[in-house]
C-alpha cells in the first residue's frame, strides 16, 4: 500500500513538471488558449498530490495546506485576466494566510527575531523600491507584502526549530514563493525583464510543489520518523 502511494506521488510529480513546462512554453510563445488550459491544470495536479497523501498524522496541516492551494488555483485563474489582477491578489493573500495558519497549527508560533529582521528587512527594501510604480495598488500590495513575509517567516521557522528534510523543503518552498512574487512585482510595477514570465511561473510551481511534497512527507511519517537528517 505504501509503495503504491509512493508510486502515485512520483507519477503526479512528473505530471506537475510536464504540465508546468508546457504551460511555460505556450505562455512564452503566446498561445493563449493552451496556456489558459495548462496553467490551472498544473496547480490542480499539485492539489491532487495532497489528495493522495496518507493521513497518518498532522491531518489538520494537510487539510489547511490543501485549502490554501485551492486559493492559489483561484488566483491562477483570476490572474489570467488583467482586469481581475486585484481579485487574484486577494486570492493569493488568503492562500498565504492559510499557509501561515497551517504552520502555526502544526508547530506553534515561531518568533526568531534574527529571521524576522532578515525577511522583513528584505521585503521592506523591495517594497520601498517598488513604491513609486504602485499607484492605487499601494495599500493592497503593502498588505500582501506583510502577509507573505509573515508566512515565509513561519515557514522558515519550521526548519530553524526542528531540522528535518521535510522542514528544509518547506523553508525553501516559502522562500521560493517570495522570490516568485518579487519577480512578478518587478515585472508589473517596475520594468518587464527578459524571460520574466517563465521565471515567475517556474519559481511559483516549484514553491507550491515543494509545499505539497513537504506536507505529504510530514503527514506520511509515523511517530518519530520525521524524515530526519
Amino acid at each position: 500500500m505504501v509503495a503504491q502511494t509512493d508510486t502515485k506521488r512520483r507519477v503526479i510529480n512528473i505530471l506537475i513538471g510536464v504540465f508546468a513546462c508546457l504551460a511555460i512554453y505556450f505562455g512564452l510563445y503566446e498561445d493563449k488558449t493552451l496556456f489558459m488550459f495548462l496553467k490551472p491544470l498544473a496547480t490542480i495536479l499539485v492539489i491532487a498530490l495532497l489528495l493522495f497523501a496518507p493521513r497518518k498524522r498532522n491531518v489538520r496541516l494537510g487539510n489547511t495546506v490543501t485549502i490554501a492551494l485551492v486559493f492559489c488555483l483561484l488566483g491562477d485563474i483570476l490572474l489570467l485576466f488583467e482586469t481581475y489582477f486585484l481579485f487574484g491578489l486577494v486570492a493569493f493573500l488568503i492562500a498565504h494566510i492559510l499557509f501561515a495558519v497551517a504552520f502555526i497549527q502544526y508547530k506553534g508560533f515561531y518568533k526568531s527575531w534574527i529571521s524576522f529582521l532578515i525577511l522583513f528587512g528584505i521585503a521592506g527594501v523591495l517594497f520601498f523600491w517598488l513604491k513609486p510604480g504602485l499607484g492605487d495598488l499601494l495599500l493592497p500590495v503593502a498588505i500582501y507584502v506583510l502577509i507573505i513575509t509573515f508566512m515565509a517567516w513561519q515557514g522558515v521557522g519550521l526548519y530553524l526549530r526542528e531540522r528535518s528534510n521535510a522542514h528544509a523543503l518547506m523553508a525553501m518552498a516559502v522562500l521560493c514563493f517570495m522570490l516568485s512574487d518579487t519577480l512578478l512585482a518587478i515585472a508589473k510595477f517596475k520594468t518587464p525583464f527578459y524571460l520574466s514570465g517563465p521565471l515567475i511561473l517556474a519559481t511559483y510551481w516549484m514553491s507550491i510543489a515543494m509545499i505539497a511534497n513537504a506536507t505529504y512527507s510530514i503527514m506520511k511519517v509515523d511517530g518519530e520518523e520525521v524524515w530526519q537528517e
